[in-house]
């Protein structure tokens, strides 16, 4: 059994467990386990991998619901969601039309997915997920950027006393757009999980991401996306160096780790 399923979550806080890259488990206090992007891919070569060994064997942990942000391999790892039905048939799998679409073809019955989009918010039980959008269906042609190839969404949940923001994969200059920013901020969300990368043109980078934070309203800002791939890895202090010192205070959790969050 995974520790995380034995975790006893205050009143008022949120348990969260990061598994790297953008994989988390979030729970609350009625014992609600949502687990948002899992990616346990068993073949692990080392020129691709940090770690040799994926950081969860999903039969370990009781899940309620899955959380996709969008269909690509990982963010909706077709292999991990098998073993995560397969070990809970009772959980629900809720994304994108292309991440369902992909999961029912490969085995996971219809009945436990369901399709949501940008705007809409889906019920996880005792949590609820507000579906925004993640990069806009049209892209930003006035900075260049193409039209995504999938839906791309990010999501707020509510957990209990706590919003929880999940960038899923912004778009480098999601800063500058309000109209992709004042969804997310109405929804007053007080800690995000952000992806960035220092160079990487397709997110943020990591004074962008600090902007996206700041403007987001965040009291507490994580990043993501990062700890799994051997060339997409950066030094997560380095972004905390770009948030104001009066704004967002940086939460950076240790690879495959737990931490209790009360705001």
């Amino acid at each position: 059994m995974h520790p995380f399923e034995t975790l006893q979550v205050p009143q008022g806080a949120v348990g969260i467990h990061w598994f790297g890259q953008s994989s988390y488990a979030l729970k609350d206090r009625a014992g609600t386990t949502v687990m948002v992007d899992p990616y346990f891919p068993h073949d692990r070569p080392a020129d691709r991998f940090i770690h040799a060994e994926p950081p969860l064997d999903e039969a370990d942990l009781r899940v309620d619901y899955v959380l996709l942000t969008h269909n690509h391999r990982d963010h909706t790892c077709i292999e991990s969601l098998q073993r995560i039905y397969a070990a809970n048939p009772h959980a629900r799998f809720i994304g994108p039309e292309e991440s369902v679409e992909n999961m029912t073809a490969n085995g996971i019955p219809a009945e436990r997915t369901g399709v949501v989009s940008a705007g809409e918010s889906a019920a996880l039980g005792t949590m609820r997920a507000h579906a925004v959008w993640a990069k806009p269906s049209h892209g930003a042609p006035e900075d260049g950027i193409k039209a995504p190839d999938v839906t791309h969404l990010g999501y707020v949940v509510d957990v209990g006393d706590h919003r929880v923001y999940i960038s899923g994969d912004p778009i480098n200059t999601f800063a500058d757009h309000d109209e992709l920013l004042d969804p997310i901020a109405a929804l007053k969300p007080d800690i995000g999980f952000l992806t960035t990368h220092p160079s990487e043109g397709e997110f943020p980078f990591f004074e962008g991401s600090a902007r996206m934070a700041t403007k987001l309203g965040l009291k507490t800002a994580v990043p993501a996306h990062y700890q799994c791939f051997v060339k997409r890895n950066y030094d997560p202090q380095e972004w905390a160096s770009h948030l104001p010192a009066d704004g967002p205070q940086p939460l950076i959790i240790p690879y495959n780790e737990v931490v209790i969050y009360t705001g």
